[in-house]
C-alpha cells in the first residue's frame, strides 16, 4: 500500500537530481516518482538506472511517469498514468502482474473506472493550486473525502501541497501526499521531507507520537524531566527521557546539582533510540559542554527532529549550565535545532543584545537563526508591559502569538513545558504554526489556574492546560 510522503521528480537541476532524491529518502519519503519532459529515452533511461539502486537502498518503490515502455525498459517498480496516457489493462499486460499501476483522476467517476480496471492506486488532484500546473483544476478536500467514500484504492493527493496545507488532505482520507516543488526546490530537502513524513502520525492512535526530552531532574516535579514527561502525556503522546544532571531543587531555588558520568548519558540516550526510537526530541537542562556535546552527537548522527530549550539559569537565580558551555551550545548545537526556543534573558545571552520590545524580539530571532538555527521560537514573556507575545521565525515567515499577560509567580517552569508542548504536538503531526498555536494555548491556561504550592515560585498546571486543549479540541 502506498503511503507517506510521496516524491516526483522536477527535472535534473544543475546536476543535483539524484543528491536532492536521496535526501528526500533520507527524510522519509515513501515513494519517488520519476517526472522528466525534456530528455531524450536514452538519457532518462540513465537517469532511471540511477535512481533505482537508490531506491533500493531505501527499501521503497520506484515509479516512472506516463510511459509503461519506459518502466518496462529500466525495470521500475510501476507507472503512474494520466488519463490520456493509455489504459491501466495494456500497461498491467505490458509490465506484468507484480508491477505497480497508478492513475490521474479528478472525479468520483473516474477514481471508480481506475479502481474497475484493476489500478493499484489513484492519484488525485488538483487540490491547490500549484506551479506545474496553473491551469488545472482544483479538486479540494471536500471532493477527496467524496472520492475517499466512494473507493477503496488508495489515494495519493496531488497539488499545490506543502507541509502547511496538507494535513486537512492527511485528515479527509488521503493515503500519501503528492510534492515536487516543496521539497524537490526546497534548500534542505530530507528536513522538508522529515516535515511532511512527521504529518502522518496524525492517523495514529494515541498515545500519538514519540517524544524524548534530554534534561535534567527537577525534584520538585516543576520544571525539567518531570514537567516534560507530565507535558507529553496529557496531551496524548509517549514520553521517554535521558537524565542529565540530578537537582535538589524545589520552589524556592535549587540547592544543589549532581550530573551523572557522560557515558551514562550516552548509554541512556542509546538505549531508548536504539529500540523504541523517537519522533521528535527536546533538550533543556545540559549542565557542561560534554553533555551537551554528548546529546549534538546523537542528534547530528540520526538527523532528529530536535526542540532545543537553551536552559541557563533557574527561575531562582541558580546557573544551570557552565560557563564553558555556552560556546558549545552556540557552536554545536544551536545549529542541529529545527526550533530554538529562548526566552529573553537567554536570547540576550546567545545574541549580546539587549531585548526590550517585540522589534527587537525579532531582531534577536533573525541573529540566532543565522547562529544555524532553521527555526526560533522567542518568547516574550519577560516584557513589562502589554501582551505576552512570542514570534516565531519558521524560516522566512514571522509568526506572532499573543495571550493576555498573567499577573502571576507561579511560572516555574514555564520553558520546559513550552518546549516540550511544541514538540509533543510535533510529534503528533501537526505542522510547525499550528503546533507553537497549539503549545501556547496549552502555556497560557496552565499559568492561568496555577495554584499556590511551596514558598517561592509555583508550578504551572500542567492537568488543567491539557483540559484546556482537549474541551477546545
Amino acid at each position: 500500500m502506498l503511503t507517506g510522503v510521496y516524491i516526483i521528480t522536477d527535472g535534473n537541476r544543475a546536476g543535483q537530481l539524484l543528491k536532492r532524491c536521496e535526501a528526500a529518502l533520507q527524510g522519509g519519503a515513501t515513494v519517488l516518482q520519476y517526472r522528466e519532459k525534456t530528455l531524450s529515452t536514452e538519457e532518462k533511461l540513465s537517469e532511471l538506472a540511477q535512481l533505482k539502486p537508490l531506491c533500493q537502498r531505501y527499501s521503497i518503490p520506484l515509479i516512472v511517469n506516463d510511459s509503461a515502455e519506459l518502466a518496462l525498459a529500466s525495470d521500475a517498480d510501476g507507472v503512474h498514468l494520466g488519463q490520456k496516457d493509455g489504459s491501466v489493462s495494456r500497461a498491467r499486460a505490458l509490465l506484468g502482474p507484480d508491477k505497480i499501476i497508478g492513475v490521474s483522476t479528478r472525479t468520483i467517476a473516474q477514481a471508480r473506472q481506475a479502481e474497475a480496471d484493476g489500478a493499484d492506486y489513484i492519484g488525485l488532484g488538483a487540490m491547490y493550486t500549484t506551479a506545474s500546473k496553473f491551469d488545472a483544476e482544483r479538486v479540494g478536500v471536500e471532493r477527496l473525502r467524496e472520492v475517499r467514500a466512494a473507493v477503496k484504492l488508495p489515494i495519493v493527493a496531488i497539488g499545490g501541497i506543502d507541509r502547511d496545507n496538507a494535513a486537512p488532505l492527511i485528515d479527509a482520507g488521503a493515503d500519501a501526499v503528492a510534492v515536487i516543488s516543496a521539497v524537490m526546490t526546497a534548500p534542505e530537502p530530507v528536513w522538508a521531507a522529515r516535515e511532511l513524513a512527521l504529518l502522518f502520525n496524525r492517523r495514529l492512535d494515541f498515545p500519538r507520537g514519540r517524544v524524548l526530552t534530554i534534561a535534567g531532574s527537577d525534584s520538585g516535579g516543576g520544571a525539567g524531566v518531570q514537567a516534560d514527561l507530565k507535558t507529553t502525556t496529557l496531551l496524548g503522546s509517549y514520553g521517554m527521557s535521558v537524565i542529565t544532571a540530578l537537582t535538589a531543587q524545589n520552589t524556592c531555588g535549587v540547592l544543589a546539582v549532581h550530573a551523572p558520568p557522560p557515558e551514562f548519558v550516552t548509554a541512556q540516550i542509546d538505549a531508548v533510540l536504539n529500540d523504541i526510537g523517537c519522533d521528535t526530541v527536546k533538550t533543556g537542562m545540559l549542565f557542561s559542554s560534554e553533555l551537551l556535546r554528548r546529546a549534538a552527537k546523537a542528534i547530528r548522527e540520526r538527523q532528529l527532529v530536535a526542540i532545543i530549550d537553551p536552559v541557563m539559569i533557574a527561575k531562582g537565580g541558580a546557573a544551570l549550565l557552565q560557563e564553558e558551555a555556552l560556546r558549545a551550545l552556540r557552536e554545536d548545537l544551536i545549529p542541529l535545532a529545527y526550533l530554538l526556543t529562548p526566552n529573553l534573558p537567554e536570547a540576550e545571552a546567545l545574541t549580546g543584545q539587549q531585548i526590550r520590545n517585540v522589534e527587537e524580539m525579532e531582531q534577536a530571532a533573525h541573529a540566532l537563526q543565522a547562529l544555524g538555527a532553521r527555526n526560533v521560537l522567542v518568547k516574550g514573556g519577560h516584557l513589562k508591559e502589554g501582551e505576552a507575545i512570542d514570534l516565531l521565525l519558521d524560516g522566512n515567515t514571522l509568526h506572532r502569538f499573543s495571550a493576555p499577560r498573567i499577573n502571576t509567580g507561579n511560572t516555574h517552569g514555564t520553558g520546559c513545558t513550552y518546549a516540550s508542548a511544541v514538540a509533543t504536538y510535533l510529534a503528533q503531526g501537526e505542522p510547525l504554526p499550528n503546533a507553537v498555536h497549539q503549545a501556547k494555548i496549552f502555556l497560557s491556561h496552565a499559568i492561568a489556574t496555577t495554584r499556590p504550592l511551596g514558598k517561592g515560585h509555583g508550578p504551572v498546571n500542567h492537568w488543567q492546560g491539557a483540559k484546556k486543549i482537549t474541551q477546545s479540541a
